[in-house]
């Protein structure tokens, strides 16, 4: 029994004190490690940071075990009554777990919405293509070099130029990632639902550029040679207000992790036919 320690009280008890020595040392050991295939300077540096946290450690430990004192919280027991019936918990009650958020927007919503946003960028990229090269199948050829390696080693001149297969490639890739984001508003907007348009329509096309411009070299090397970031950034935000306008309008869902297994499975048995609809189930 550790003599320096004061003995505990009803009203609190000793527990072993709360420390980050453990966590400084185990930072020490990770720089050490990272320090082999970056520099030697930062295996010294872990090192030095891996004794400190375990002499810390040790301390904290040896002679004596370090305790804190925490206060007792008595709980008051709840009377529990007698019924005939299965009683079901409502989500979050007495610890029920809940995966938040508890709606969602419909995947038909974010396609709407998608597709909306989508026809809104095309729109401006046309108008752009009118007012900064006279031709509308500029924008769709540069578009359509992401897929293409013949399309992508054109010259100025022939992207000014109309092309069946630039045309088809563009739209498919449009309408593919136009739809995908969309999709992708459906499941992030209801995780900030007092601002959608916010997230939508700056946020998101802000964190989406910024991806863009740190990889569109790779991806598309002929549109990072010629993009005009000025009225790229204005389609990104006209996508991203439409988007989250058509998304956010719509109503949203149950999800369905209040359904037991077997009725999210579509089992068909007593007990189970009601909650499918969202109803009491009846006995």
């Amino acid at each position: 029994m550790d003599l320096e320690k004061p003995p505990a009280t009803a009203s609190e008890i000793h527990v072993p004190a709360p420390t980050g020595w453990p966590m400084t040392a185990s930072f020490g050991f990770t720089l050490v490690l990272a320090g082999l295939i970056t520099h030697p300077l930062v295996s010294v540096f872990g090192a030095v940071i891996l004794v400190m946290g375990l002499v810390g450690w040790f301390r904290a430990v040896l002679p004596h075990e370090a305790h804190a004192t925490v206060p007792v919280e008595l709980e008051t027991g709840v009377a529990l009554t007698a019924s005939r019936e299965v009683r079901h918990l409502e989500i979050g009650e007495q610890g029920h777990r809940a995966r938040l958020p508890l709606k969602v927007y419909p995947y038909s919503a974010g396609i709407r919405g998608g597709l909306t946003g989508g026809a809104a960028m095309a729109l401006l990229a046309i108008l752009y293509g009118l007012i900064g090269h006279k031709s509308i199948w500029y924008p769709i050829n540069l578009l359509a070099a992401a897929g293409s390696a013949k399309l992508s080693a054109m010259s100025y001149e022939q992207l000014l130029a109309f092309s069946g297969a630039g045309l088809v490639l563009a739209s498919v890739i449009h309408i593919a990632a136009s739809t995908l984001v969309g999709l992708l508003y459906s499941v992030l907007l209801p995780i900030f639902p007092r601002r959608p348009i916010l997230v939508g329509g700056i946020i998101a096309p802000l964190l989406w550029s910024g991806l863009l411009y740190s990889t569109q070299n790779i991806i598309n090397p002929t549109l990072n040679a010629r993009i005009d970031w000025p009225w790229f950034m204005t389609c990104q935000f006209a996508f991203g207000v439409l988007a989250g306008l058509v998304v956010a309008r719509h109503q949203r869902v149950f999800t369905l992790q209040y359904l037991p297994l077997a009725a999210r499975l579509g089992v068909e048995a007593p007990g189970f036919m009601a909650e499918k609809d969202g109803e009491e189930p009846k006995p």
